[in-house]
This record gives structure tokens, sequence and C-alpha cells, in this order.
């Protein structure tokens, strides 16, 4: 066995081999501690408070591959965490010389959620690329079939006619309303420092005289805001990572969704362009990349449900809340990365059968635009008797086969009555043009 064998996903095919696997695995959280310590050690020094040439052998000392993964977690027991093993190892990597500077007036969680920030900001960066993907493609398709006519389904059932270029202009948006909720979360991750108890005390206890100033330049050094507060148990940047990723999860659920529906066999609108085989029948093309993503939207939900609950962090420093968000949170970070990724591979390969709609449309023998007759009617039969005479046709209709326009075409009280454009679903799909041109509006 090797140290990575926990990172293989052997259980996770929505996200092994994506950009967020390599980006939460166990030698990316370590990189990202080491990352956090080092810049503690150039923060301190840019304002006097360590020699340069310690910033500079830490740093070059914080390497993942000058550490063992699995030996850290095995005695993270004793601490709770891996930063305790990690202080220790880096410790004797940089000597005597310059180990004191290692850690110094830092605790625990200061390097564990700024790593985990670090971690939650690199793997974003991906995210936000394919879910741009995504809506890119997502918006060509909306062009391209802005007038193609499909049955609209409610509570399963055909309901009205409706267009393939809004249901696509429909998904586009909640894409980019994940993207923008995704952006400005990334933008707002925080370093943490705060101590023992998040006050600052021992930075200013080992010569600074604003430590109020490290935070900052410590946030410099890794790339991240600088909080107005120590956020030990102060847990919204965690709970927004968690609303934006289960709002992802849930926005690429809906795309998947609506795919599997239409993709079955005995509907077949649509397809993914490259479906998965089966491993006894020959015949099979299954939607893969959606069966994924849907899965990773069913879980998204309960592991943002414990990032939520760890809001309630007790006391300075809390026992067990952040310990709880360590895997939920990589957990999250890596569905969602894995969907964003088969998202942008469905949706640039995304085959769309307007024909198969088309005949949709006739499958209840005219009756997908008895909404429209009913109003159409009203005003020539009254509105009670216009609904009468529809749902007695209805019911004559699906019990004798029967095409709705050839039941109302016998009909005397109709004669005179240009029926064919009434009956006609291509026209009855309301603004669905024009509400599609002002969706695809949106940058």
């Amino acid at each position: 066995m090797t140290s990575a064998d926990s990172d293989t996903g052997l259980l996770g095919p929505g996200w092994a081999g994506s950009p967020a696997a390599a980006e939460t695995g166990d030698r990316a959280f370590l990189r990202a501690m080491l990352d956090a310590e080092a810049a503690l050690v150039r923060a301190q020094a840019a304002l006097g408070l360590a020699p340069a040439e310690s910033a500079a052998a830490v740093t070059e000392a914080a390497e993942p591959d000058r550490f063992d993964p699995a030996s850290l977690a095995a005695r993270a027991r004793d601490g709770g965490n891996p930063v305790i093993p990690l202080v220790a190892d880096l410790t004797r990597a940089v000597g005597a010389e310059h180990g004191p500077a290692v850690h110094r007036g830092a605790t625990s969680q200061d390097i564990m959620d700024s790593a985990a920030m670090l971690v939650a900001h690199r793997t974003l960066g991906p995210v936000l690329a394919d879910l741009d993907r995504v809506q890119r493609a997502l918006a060509r398709l909306a062009a391209a079939h802005r007038d193609t006519v499909l049955p609209g389904r409610t509570l399963t059932q055909h309901a009205v006619p409706t267009t393939f270029g809004l249901k696509a202009a429909g998904w586009r948006s909640l894409v980019l309303d994940a993207r923008d909720r995704v952006t400005a979360v990334r933008g707002r991750l925080p370093a943490q420092l705060g101590g023992a108890a998040g006050t600052l005390a021992a930075f200013a206890a080992y010569g600074a005289e604003d430590p109020t100033a490290l935070t900052a330049a410590y946030a410099r050094e890794l790339g991240l805001r600088a909080p107005l507060l120590p956020w030990h148990t102060l847990r919204t940047p965690v709970a927004d990572l968690a609303g934006c990723l289960a709002l992802t999860a849930g926005a690429l659920g809906r795309l998947a969704a609506d795919v599997l529906t239409l993709s079955r066999t005995e509907i077949a609108e649509v397809s993914e362009g490259g479906g998965g085989g089966s491993s006894t029948m020959p015949q099979k093309a299954n939607p893969v990349r959606s069966t994924l993503i849907a899965a990773a939207a069913r879980r998204a939900p309960q592991l943002a449900a414990t990032l939520y609950g760890s809001l309630v962090a007790g006391d300075e420093r809390p026992a067990g809340a952040w310990h709880a968000e360590w895997e939920p949170l990589r957990d999250l970070l890596r569905l969602v990365g894995g969907a964003a990724r088969d998202a942008a591979e469905l949706t640039g390969g995304l085959r769309v059968r307007p024909d198969a709609m088309r005949e949709h449309l006739g499958i209840t023998h005219g009756l997908i635009v008895s909404e429209r007759l009913s109003a159409e009617l009203a005003p020539l039969l009254g509105r009670a008797r216009a609904k009468e005479l529809l749902t007695e046709l209805a019911r004559r209709a699906h019990e004798e086969g029967r095409d709705l326009g050839g039941l109302l075409a016998e009909r005397p009280e109709l004669r005179g009555v240009d029926l064919p454009p009434l009956l006609d679903p291509a026209r009855y799909t309301g603004s669905a043009g024009v509400l599609t041109d002002r969706a695809l509006e949106r940058p």
C-alpha cells in the first residue's frame, strides 16, 4: 500500500481523475498546510519579526515530497489534527538554527483553516472554468433550438408545448447563478490567524507591535483575504462554501435530471454524445455523465448540512466542530469539481433530436393544446360549456384513440371555426422565444 491509496477514487468515478481530485487529495492538503506554515514565517520576516534566513529555510523545506502523509495521519491521533506532527517534522527539517521560527505564535486551527481555504481556492478555479464551458455550450444549444418545439411536462405528464431553447436557457440560468456564487465566495476566502484563543496575544509576545498587521501580511502571502476577526468559531467562510457548493451541485443536477428523463429509450429526445456501455448488454449506451452528476447532487445537501451544523461552535475554539468540517468539505469540493467536469463533457456533446420531439407532440392525440382551445372557444361557447366539451372530447380521444382535431370537426357548434391553427403545437409556445432571447443576454 502507498500513502496515496485513499485518494484513488475507486468508489468515486464522478471525481476520479478530475482537477478537483488533484487539488483535494491528502498530498494537496499537506501542501496547503506547508504553504500556510511557510507563509507565516515569511510574513513575520517581512515585518522584522523573524530572520529572513529562517523564512527562506522554512520555505525551502516546506516541500510535500519530504513528508509522509501516512505517518502524519497515524500520529495525528495523539493531538486530534495533522498540524501537530507536521510542525514537529518541519521543525526537524529546517534544523536547530531556524526551527524556532516554525509555527511561532500560531495554533493548529490557524494552519488547518488557512490550508482548507487554500485548498478551496485552488479547487474552485477549475470548477469555475468548467462552469464557463457548461454555460457556453448551453448558450449554443439554446440559440440553435430557440424554436424547436417539444412537449412541456408537468408532474411527469404532457402539459403544453414548450421549446428546447427555453429549457436549455433555463439550465444555463442556474449554472450562471452557481458560477456567480462560487466566484463571490472564492474571492472572499480568508486566511486564519488568531493564536490560541483568537486574541493574537502570542504574536505580541514575540514582538509584534501591531499583530493585526501580521494578519494582513500573512493573508497577502497566501493570496487570501485578510479577515476582520479571527474566525475560529465564526464559521461563515465554511458555511458560504457549503452553500455555493450545494447550489452548484443542485444546478448541475437539475440539468442531469432532465437529460436522464429525455434520454430514456421510449423518449429519446436527447442523448449523451458518448454513452457508457453495460457489462452484459451490448445494445446499451447509458447516460453516464448525467448519472454521475445526479449522484453528486444527491450527496451534496447532506454534506453541506454537516458544515452548517459546525456553525454551532462553542468557546473561543471548539472541540469537534472544526474537526467535523474537514472531510465533508473535501467531499463537497470533489463532488462539485467532478460534476462540473462531467457537465462540461455532457453539454458539449449533447445530441438533440427535434424529430422525436415533434413526434411526441402528437402522442396525446392533440390534447397538448387543449388549454389553448379552452381559451379560444370560451368566447364562442361560454367558459363552462367549452370546458365541458373539451373534457368530454379528451375522454373520447383517450378511449377511442382518435385525434382531438377530428372530434372537434364533427361538432356542429364549431363549424366555421378555423381549427388547424388552434391545433398546431408550434403556434402555442407563448413567449418561449422571447424568454430565451432575454435569458441569453445574461453574460
